[in-house]
């Protein structure tokens, strides 16, 4: 009998294995997320359908995303929502309405009406854990809890002066009163949302395995660049080591990068560069420890502007996060309905109109460049091996000023990285957080860095720092030291330790004793430089950055033997069969480049084959590189404004669905062995479509145009 129990057991285990093997991999490269049920207007087809919220209608939203084929997920804020079952009473008989973010004067800061930004106290994760019960109830394994954000401007809550006495044990400080406050207040604010995200994380894994699941937790959040120049504070990258925590997503837009910065005395926005910036900042923070990271961006923007202005814009963030090769997965754009179903203004107009038939084409191209888009071991052109030290602890001195102390738009980051990026020299982040991880400083030849706008948490930083040095790394030590955060009480002056600053303790462990006559100082195999300059006065003003220059070319080239320090004004990639480009302007000189072809201008929406491309400084471009298609015999949908499924391919006929936004414009340029005879395109129910096809002799390729349909578009083509 134990036998025959045995033998049904193992059958019915094997049958169970030999269905899930037959189940095809849920696809999980590119996503959107959206509150708002599906809609044939906004069927963007990416893999994920990330659903917002949970209320009443959850299950349907869910629903209607499945059944159009979705790998459905679930988002929802952790910092705010609409909760009112919490604040009311409604969860536990206990209202909580005091426990919104408060500001010096008393006024609550809100996501909008009724919808307070939180401090997670013990309760409210309590509660937040009853709503990732229900989500996993529904099946849903993705669980995305977005922007953890506390304000630096907040901190006079009676529920934050609670959560100050547990966790210091002394009575709460306002934070306007003294550095030490702020420090401490911001310290705080961090340690909460860490502790929200290990408590929910760890019990979605719990509940989930108990019931036989394996969800996953992510974190949609700004990047640090971005929290630290809008005064907000986020555990950022202490979570990419955090157990139960599975991968990021970027949200990096127009709306975060076009936050204006100094260089050369000029404030002003500086889209691609700044994107650049903050990609780069969430990759270095993830990359050391395997989690995996979604890029977003955002064909829009929170912020009212105009279509002019969103259509340039989305074209440099886009740009920007292609020039990172070891990341194909894509949050391709928040809020679809917003975008093909809100009006916004042109430029020089005050009518408001919804988005253009040209424009919907070229993002639907973008958006479906994404789902092809490889990984690839190519670099971005230029001098590799320069990087800026980061760390958490920026967020933790942008407000209040003290003793008037200024750093104005982050100039004491942006010093180290405008001047070099600005010259072609692709610098990379490197955060603090990170330095146990052997990988973080592997390919650093040159690390710039200062303790004007940053602490180290801990000694080990400096002991690290000092390591790499020792065995042949160049550092690039900025900051006259008197910001009057030096002063706050932390490690380096306490605890038996009386250093005046961190910089003090990382000096006396390479045996320096830095002076005004002399700048670069011998540790071990390698060599330190300090300079005593805050980085922002290298951007505050004009022509200030030459001497900086200067000393990171002697370093990269004389010290670290790292060659010769290539300076140009633009950056190119190589992925695959795409060309990725951006020229900059107040670079080097102000040439354009020129790409020769053929190529697909991917940012044109009528899809043109160019035998040569020019790109002009302020501008950005993605071409599909003709010389790179590895089988030209084999016809292929090479670009276009729609996803291509069921493709079919015989001797003289080729065949597939293409998908995309119903009520939009389609454009695709076809390879093909020989010019069409026909081209048929007919709708899900067999009518017959008005389409328009031109044949290009010189590439082999065939344009179609015609209308899109989220059902889709069967087209039939024969040579």
């Amino acid at each position: 009998m134990n036998q025959l129990k045995t033998f049904v057991i193992a059958a019915a285990v094997l049958l169970l294995q030999q269905h899930l093997q037959a189940q095809p991999v849920a696809a999980e490269k590119t996503s959107f997320q959206v509150a708002a049920p599906w809609n044939a207007a906004y069927d963007v087809r990416s893999d994920i359908a990330i659903v917002y919220g949970m209320d009443s209608t959850f299950a349907e939203r869910v629903k209607s995303y499945r059944d159009r084929g979705y790998n459905v997920q679930f988002m929802t804020g952790i910092a705010w929502g609409n909760y009112q079952d919490y604040f009311t009473g409604r969860f536990d008989g206990k209202t909580h309405e005091d426990e919104g973010q408060v500001e010096r004067n008393g006024k609550e800061i809100g996501h909008g009406k009724g919808i307070p930004y939180i401090v997670p106290t013990d309760s409210y994760i309590a509660y937040f854990k009853t709503l990732i019960k229900k989500v996993i109830d529904a099946g849903v394994t993705s669980i995305y809890l977005e922007e953890p954000e506390f304000w630096a401007r907040a901190g006079y809550s009676e529920s934050f002066k609670k959560e100050w006495q547990q966790f210091y044990g002394f009575a709460w400080m306002p934070q306007h009163e003294s550095p030490e406050a702020t420090y401490l207040s911001s310290k705080l604010k961090y340690q909460l949302y860490f502790h929200a995200l290990k408590e929910v994380f760890q019990y979605a894994k719990t509940y989930s395995e108990s019931k036989g699941l394996k969800v996953k937790c992510f974190v949609p959040t700004h990047s640090l660049l971005n929290y630290s120049s809008w005064q907000i504070v986020s555990p950022e990258a202490s979570l990419a080591a955090l157990p139960g925590m599975d991968g990021y997503i970027a949200q990096v837009w127009t709306g975060t990068s076009r936050e204006p910065v100094y260089f050369n005395g000029l404030k002003k926005e500086r889209v691609f560069e700044n994107a650049f910036l903050e990609y780069g900042a969430m990759l270095s923070m993830t990359a050391p420890t395997g989690r995996k990271i979604y890029f977003l961006t955002d064909p829009i923007e929170d912020w009212p502007r105009t279509w002019d202005d969103y259509k340039q814009n989305y074209q440099a963030t886009y740009t920007a996060e292609l020039m990172y090769p070891t990341v194909n997965n894509y949050e391709v754009m928040p809020w679809p309905n917003r975008i093909y179903q809100g009006k916004f203004k042109l430029q020089n107009s005050d009518e408001r109109q919804p988005i253009s038939s040209a424009y919907a084409t070229q993002m639907q191209v973008m958006v479906n460049a994404l789902n092809d888009m490889p990984l690839s071991s190519n670099k971005v052109n230029g001098s590799r091996g320069i990087g800026i030290l980061v760390g958490n602890s920026m967020m933790f001195q942008r407000f209040p000023t003290h003793k008037s102390y200024e750093d104005p738009q982050l100039s004491n980051f942006y010093g180290m990285v405008m001047p070099l990026l600005k010259r072609g020299i692709p610098v990379e982040t490197v955060h603090m957080e990170n330095l146990g991880f052997d990988s973080t400083l592997k390919n650093i030849k040159v690390l710039v860095m200062s303790y004007a706008n940053m602490k180290p948490q801990a000694a080990a930083v400096n002991t690290r720092l000092a390591q790499w040095v020792k065995q042949g790394g160049v550092l690039l030590y900025y900051g006259r030291d008197n910001d009057p955060f030096q002063e706050v009480k932390e490690w380096w002056n306490t605890n038996g330790n009386n250093y005046a600053g961190p910089s003090a303790h990382l000096f006396e462990l390479m045996h320096i004793v830095p002076s005004a006559n002399k700048a670069v100082y011998s540790y071990g195999r390698g060599k330190i430089y300090v300079v005593k300059q805050d980085p922002k006065e290298l951007v505050l003003s004009a022509g200030a950055d030459s001497n900086f220059v200067n000393r990171v070319r002697r370093a990269y080239e004389k010290d670290a033997y790292a060659g010769k320090l290539q300076t140009k004004n633009y950056f190119y990639l190589e992925r695959g069969p795409y060309n990725i480009i951006a020229v900059m302007d107040e670079g080097v000189n102000t040439d354009p480049l020129h790409i020769k072809g053929p190529v697909i201008d991917m940012f044109d929406p009528l899809l043109p084959v160019l035998a040569e491309k020019t790109v002009i400084p302020g501008q950005q471009s993605l071409l599909y590189a003709m010389n790179r298609i590895q089988q030209k015999n084999i016809p292929k949908v090479l670009c276009a404004a729609s996803r291509v499924y069921d493709e079919k391919r015989a001797a003289h006929t080729y065949s597939f669905v293409a998908k995309s936004p119903t009520g939009t414009r389609n454009v695709m340029r076809i390879l093909l062995p020989a010019r069409p005879i026909t081209v048929v395109a007919t709708d899900a129910e067999g009518k017959l479509l008005e389409n328009k096809n031109e044949w290009d002799e010189s590439s082999s390729t065939c344009l179609l145009q015609c209308m899109n349909a989220a059902d889709g578009i069967h087209v039939d083509i024969k040579w």
